[in-house]
């Protein structure tokens, strides 16, 4: 709708009656309903790139002169020549009838990027701090985070084990942008912008996902919770959604004309296996999750968390997993699983015959066809385990229960004692003591950490005394959210594209601090600056990608320096920060974290330059990025053409290919080889030769092709 208001007021100026005759068609279609979440997809975003210098053939904008605060020409222009001499560039409109001509002084231009255009991402290193020895470094990415996004589909690709996002959440208040301009509250497409704008990221957080078992955490208020709800769903239907209410502000905010608001929401999406754990719960979250007694001793008493073979919800059909419809035999009298047999071919559904066995399938009670959680062998190995047991009866055969993967863990890490196993081989377990309950959270928070003024602005200003942010999250807040998800994951990837302050990264590092963790998160935010320095700074005649603006925005004025601060101890003046974490893990904030992070800013590259290796230096950390983030960062290959890091390795001198292939011999934790060859043949002889351990990736073609695949996503 957006696209048709402007053409109807283009056609307003040459025909009235025309343009309101289509006016009202368009009233009458705009009247039908749809189901589901109904929104306009607006024309792709742009991002300005003012760091990037002009060249011909660039897409650009013509920026309004020094010193001026007014909107700029928000038209787009294609470079057709430059003139050097006269630091002059020609320039033709875009999607323009009859395109206008000028030249125009260079630096009044800016190089802006559509996002249905094919980018090729690098990224240069700004910084880094380092206290964590071999530990996997955190990392921020300076950028525009749908681009982010794009980089990271060829380092991460479902490779993250949680998303963990705090969007703008469309106040109106010049909280966020769309296409350069803040969105107000009286914009009629205000809803439909902000949608459109989370839908695009959304799509491409999909594939950063581990399809298997992961989450994406998003937190939002009333004004978009709907609608957000919606998006979510219809953006990702194989995932599980759960909405919590959390209070952040006990005392609340006035609402003209309403109730004091004093919570937000947060919605967990989960995929595969993922599901929030059992933890030890303070007494704040016991009181909502606990208030009977006897329900209380229950619990204590309780075994671990059995849980049925049949799988529910998503992809639980015969069809989306035929290798998972087997039989199962147990022995009716002792109730024991004898054998279990392979899958059956399609169009096959009644199992071969054992004398004195019920042959148990995944059948639904209404006869539907399902399938198993876990494969035959996977099974086979979990009978020996004692995490198989064969539950009640039914018409179709016996309930097959197992423990899965975080019940198992709980089982092993000392919260049951095992007190043997049953007739079928099953463990026996209890929950051990009363101090080490561990419960299911409940969908209600009201925790006095989660306090956003205390344990967010006021603690941010423990670290960057005279540094303000607006509404940063409580830190404590953002743990807790992150622990019911990655507690069994120490080596967990987490991602967070609205990075702000740096509240997530920041999280992450006490996870890591309390149990041992290598947990890393990469942080996306801009270097845009707020609203109010973004009009004195025009005033003062300066514009983005100049120094003295650049120091302002949110990566380079706050979030850098909140997590250097964080992982150091120290503020950005050098003095030791004065209080004490709290809570869960209580110790002196000066202390610090034994972590490492490294500041990156994302670059613009040509993909000529790429191909003919004349941007390695730009593409050299998305490699290490895709390594894992540990030890150095290969930025050279020197005269010898390779070189070999301690988790990977580059080869680009193939005539050099044995020396290179006997020092990747002497590192054991090698895990990743990039070749830099146009010639597949060649590719493939270096790879016969790598460990089975080791996996390739040609270069650039791997590179190019990626960003290739994801151009004209938002076409």
């Amino acid at each position: 709708m957006s696209r048709l208001t402007d053409l109807l007021n283009q056609a307003r100026n040459l025909n009235p009656q025309l343009a309101a005759d289509l006016e009202a068609e368009v009233r009458t279609l705009t009247q039908r309903r749809t189901f589901g979440l109904v929104f306009e997809p607006h024309q792709p975003e742009a991002v300005q790139l003012p760091h990037h210098p002009v060249r011909r053939g660039n897409k650009v904008r013509v920026l309004p002169a020094r010193g001026e605060t007014k909107r700029g020409d928000q038209r787009l222009w294609r470079v057709q020549s430059i003139h050097r001499a006269t630091k002059l560039a020609s320039i033709i409109e875009l999607d323009a009838e009859e395109p206008e001509t000028k030249q125009v002084p260079i630096e009044n231009l800016v190089v802006v990027a559509e996002f249905q255009d094919t980018i090729f991402p690098g990224l240069k290193e700004t910084g880094r701090v380092e206290r964590g020895g071999d530990k996997p470094f955190h990392t921020v990415l300076n950028a525009e985070n749908f681009h982010a996004l794009e980089l990271l589909t060829f380092t991460h690709r479902h490779r993250v084990d949680a998303i963990y996002i705090d969007p703008p959440y469309n106040t109106g208040a010049k909280d966020w942008k769309y296409n350069n301009d803040y969105v107000v509250p009286d914009d009629s497409y205000r809803h439909s912008k902000w949608l459109a704008f989370m839908e695009r990221r959304l799509k491409i957080a999909r594939e950063l996902l581990n399809p298997e078992n992961s989450v994406l955490i998003v937190t939002i208020d009333e004004k978009e919770y709907l609608r957000l709800g919606l998006l979510l769903e219809q953006t990702f239907p194989e995932g599980r959604i759960q909405m919590v209410s959390s209070v952040i502000n006990p005392k609340g905010v006035s609402i003209s004309g309403g109730f004091r608001r004093a919570d937000e929401y947060i919605y967990f999406v989960m995929f595969g296996e993922s599901s929030p754990v059992r933890l030890q719960l303070t007494s704040e979250w016991s009181a909502s999750v606990v208030q009977n007694q006897s329900i209380k001793k229950a619990m204590l008493d309780s075994e671990p968390a059995w849980t049925s073979m049949m799988r529910r919800g998503s992809n639980s059909a015969r069809a989306d997993r035929p290798k998972m419809f087997y039989p199962i035999y147990v022995e009716p009298n002792d109730l024991k699983i004898v054998s279990v047999g392979e899958h059956l071919p399609i169009g096959i559904s009644e199992a071969p015959q054992k004398e004195g066995l019920v042959a148990v399938l995944p059948l639904r009670s209404n006869g539907l066809e399902g399938r198993w959680q876990i494969g035959a062998e996977e099974l086979i190995s979990r009978i020996q385990q004692g995490r198989v047991r064969v539950g009640r009866a039914t018409s179709y055969g016996f309930v097959i229960n197992y423990l899965p993967d975080g019940a198992y863990s709980e089982v092993l890490n000392g919260s049951f004692e095992v007190l043997g196993k049953a007739i079928d081989g099953s463990l026996i377990a209890k929950r051990v003591g009363e101090g080490n309950e561990e419960r299911i959270a409940p969908t209600q928070w009201k925790i006095a950490s989660h306090n956003a003024s205390e344990h967010g602005s006021t603690l941010l200003r423990t670290f960057l005394s005279s540094r303000r942010f607006p509404f940063p999250k409580s830190l404590y807040a953002v743990e807790d959210a992150l622990r019911f998800f990655v507690k069994d994951k120490p080596e967990a990837i987490i991602l967070d594209f609205f990075s702000g302050s740096g509240t997530t990264a920041h999280a992450v590092m006490r996870l890591n601090r309390q149990d041992g963790g290598r947990r890393q998160c990469i942080s996306v935010t801009n270097n845009e600056v707020g609203a109010d320095e973004h009009k004195k700074l025009l005033q003062d005649g300066l514009r983005p990608g100049d120094p003295a603006w650049e120091k302002w925005g949110i990566c380079d004025y706050i979030t850098k320096p909140r997590i250097k601060a964080a992982i150091t101890g120290e503020t950005p003046d050098g003095k030791p920060i004065q209080g004490d974490y709290k809570f869960t893990d209580e110790f002196p904030m000066a202390e610090g974290f034994e972590e490492n992070a490294a500041f990156f800013t994302l670059t613009y590259e040509a993909p000529l330059t790429v191909s003919h290796h004349k941007a390695f230096e730009r593409i050299a950390p998305l490699l290490w990025l895709r390594a894992g983030t540990e030890g150095r960062i290969v930025t050279d290959l020197g005269e010898r053409g390779w070189d070999v890091s301690e988790r990977y390795g580059v080869l680009q001198n193939l005539d050099d290919a044995a020396a290179f292939l006997t020092e990747l011999e002497k590192n054991a934790g090698v895990r990743l080889v990039y070749v830099i060859t146009d010639d597949d043949t060649a590719f493939q002889m270096v790879c016969r030769d790598l460990p089975g351990s080791i996996t390739s990736v040609r270069l650039y073609e791997s590179y190019l092709q990626n960003f290739r695949i994801n151009s004209g996503r938002m076409g």
